[in-house]
């Protein structure tokens, strides 16, 4: 029955071309304009480390001005300084513990293997980190591995490159053991990662969302040997005499950030223990002057903590889905224009025999056909306003602005529950229509 509705319906499109183009346009265009909104949503709150949601955590230390207490989480800074994660990198509690910042330079093929000079010296963006960056983020390596252990806390001149940094030094050949330069200086590959690029970027939100995850990985004991200043968002809280390296290391300006995994209740409840005492301890330095607090934040609760959605993309998804709303009110009007030139035809059938049910049917099935179409255009029109915004932010919302299978089959389904919604009333009142009236006039 289900296949004869179909063919009819089909029939009555091509009966009334226009009026038929016109409510594919208004479905059509409503569901491009709420898609795009909510595809961009959904892109940008995903959680790249949800299969991990249970056992990461964002580390945050309440050592801040004591004149600005405030019992939120997100009150406190969102990294932790130099010494402190030197400190908590000695702890054996979390199974893998990360402490990481950005940082970049010009990376260059050594001169021994660039005889002809073909490759230039490109800026590379790096993530200073320590040995358990990729363990902890289950990141797969192509070739190779971490650096040696001792790297954390050492100045170990090895360094990991991303993919796409080994297709330009290397055209992807296996590069464990060759030389390249970064800054100058000679860096010996231990490993090559595949393809990473979590989007939002949860692992740093301090440096862009959405920006490019890092091209090189570099050991967290570089620092002192290269006199590292981060690339992305240093804080402080008070006057401080920064006179040379070894004060900004000392000082209390926070631009680390800092993960640990944790697999179970005992280790969670004793890194807290753990926490809570080390606290004690800076505060009998004369540290941490606000009350003893810490966050240990999942990566779900840190998309909220950081409000990588924030209220107005959620503002812009309710105007959405209102024009839609509007665009299925236009859809109701044309539907019911169309269904009730056609009364005389189902005063016939209904004469005929054929039940109220069977042409309501009929009709919502007409209707649902009419979403199907516009729900196809529909996604045209979102890919065509995806690709807009993407120009717009000249990159910046490459990996978010875009529709996977799932966003599509939404748009399709966004599109015939609003044909079948808006069909209703004009199928219902088709199927209450009096037989007697049009036999009268055949």
């Amino acid at each position: 029955m289900l296949g004869y509705y179909i063919s009819l319906a089909l029939r009555s499109l091509r009966r009334t071309p226009v009026l038929s183009a016109l409510m594919v346009a208004a479905i059509a265009v409503g569901v491009g304009a709420a898609m795009t909104t909510l595809t961009l949503n959904y892109m940008m709150s995903r959680n790249a480390l949800e299969h991990k949601d249970d056992v990461l955590y964002a580390l945050q230390l309440d050592n801040w001005d004591p004149h600005e207490a405030d019992d939120n989480p997100s009150a406190m800074p969102w990294q932790v300084t130099y010494k402190d994660a030197i400190s908590l990198l000695r702890s054996d509690i979390p199974t893998h513990q990360v402490a990481m910042h950005r940082w970049g330079g010009p990376i260059s093929l050594d001169p021994s293997q660039n005889s002809g000079g073909e490759m230039r010296p490109f800026t590379a963006e790096a993530r200073v980190t320590s040995r358990d960056f990729f363990a902890l983020f289950d990141i797969p390596f192509l070739y190779g591995g971490s650096w040696q252990g001792d790297a954390d806390t050492s100045p170990v001149q090895q360094i990991v490159l991303s993919e796409s940094t080994n297709n330009k030094l290397f055209n992807g050949e296996n590069s464990v053991g060759r030389t390249v330069n970064f800054s100058g200086t000679p860096f010996t590959v231990v490993g090559v990662i595949e393809h990473w690029q979590p989007s939002p970027k949860v692992h740093d939100l301090n440096n862009g969302s959405f920006n490019k995850s890092a091209e090189i990985f570099l050991p967290f004991g570089l620092h002192r040997s290269f006199e590292i200043y981060p690339w992305g968002n240093t804080n402080g809280w008070k006057p401080e005499d920064i006179n040379s390296y070894e004060d900004q290391l000392g000082s209390e300006y926070v631009w680390i950030q800092y993960w640990v995994q944790l697999d179970s209740d005992e280790q969670r409840e004793r890194y807290r223990e753990y926490l809570t005492g080390f606290i004690r301890e800076q505060k009998a330095q004369g540290r941490f002057p606000r009350p003893l607090k810490f966050g240990l934040s999942k990566p779900s609760e840190w998309l909220q903590l950081n409000e990588v959605v924030d209220g107005d993309d959620r503002m812009l998804n309710w105007l959405s889905l209102a024009f839609l709303l509007v665009c299925l009110v236009n859809a109701v009007a044309l539907l019911l224009a169309k269904f009730l030139r056609k009364a005389a035809e189902a005063g016939v059938r209904r004469a005929l025999g054929a039940s109220r049910k069977a042409v309501f049917s009929q009709h919502l099935v007409e209707s649902g056909c009419i979403g199907l179409a516009g729900g196809l255009i529909g996604i045209l029109l979102t890919l065509a306003g995806l690709a807009l915004v993407r120009q717009l932010q000249m990159g910046y919302l490459d990996t978010v602005a875009s529709m996977d299978w799932l966003m599509m089959l939404s748009a399709i389904g966004l599109a015939i529950l609003s044909s079948l919604l808006a069909g209703l009333y004009p199928a219902w009142r088709i199927s209450r229509t009096n037989p007697s009236i049009y036999l009268k006039t055949q």
